[in-house]
């Protein structure tokens, strides 16, 4: 069983250090995945639900089953630099768009993250998160799982989860948060120059 997880851990950390090198060289991150312990907990929380709705499309929609969870992680992003204090309680529905998880992205986009849909900023999210879906998809094939396994699944899960911090990662980003270095001293942090 350890052996097992030894696998996912290095199919999971390959993938994202995959998406990372691939966000950075399009301009939507830096060297440093951003994160937020928060972000990260409400994936815990939302996972079941995601993947019990994400599961069932991804033999006829696998980049999308993949890309909503990069969306989710936006969303989550978004709320956790808005207000977290009113939205860390949000359900997980209220992700749904209209026609509920077929439109997830583009309600995520309009009405959490404010972007019109034909807007500059939104088709650049749109298709980073189809390039980061198309490489998750590349990083599944090459495994060469049988379909339906509970290796498939495991492999499905660590994929999204990756896809998640991505998400929530570029939204950071482009709400301005950046990693800098620091000095600590006895008189405090005092940044590098």
């Amino acid at each position: 069983m350890e052996e097992n997880i030894q696998y996912y851990d290095t199919y999971e950390a390959n993938l994202l250090q995959e998406m990372m090198k691939m966000c950075a060289s399009l301009g939507m991150l830096d060297k440093e995945l951003l994160s937020s312990e928060d972000i990260d907990l409400k994936w815990k929380e939302w996972a079941p639900e995601y993947i019990a709705e994400a599961l069932p499309e991804v033999n006829s929609y696998p980049e999308f089953a993949i890309a909503c969870a990069g969306y989710t992680g936006m969303a989550v992003a978004k709320w956790w630099d808005e207000d977290w204090g009113k939205h860390h309680g949000a359900k997980y529905e209220s992700l749904h768009g209209p026609r509920g998880f077929d439109d997830m992205d583009e309600h995520i986009v309009q009405n959490i993250l404010g972007l019109t849909l034909d807007s500059a900023d939104a088709k650049q999210l749109m298709n980073i998160m189809l390039c980061c879906a198309q490489k998750a998809v590349d990083f599944i094939r090459h495994e060469q799982i049988e379909h339906q396994t509970v290796k498939a699944f495991h492999i499905f899960a660590r994929t999204v989860k990756v896809t998640y911090r991505i998400g929530a990662a570029i939204e950071l980003r482009r709400l301005g948060y950046k990693f800098h270095k620091v000095e600590l001293s006895r008189n405090g942090a005092k940044p590098l120059s």
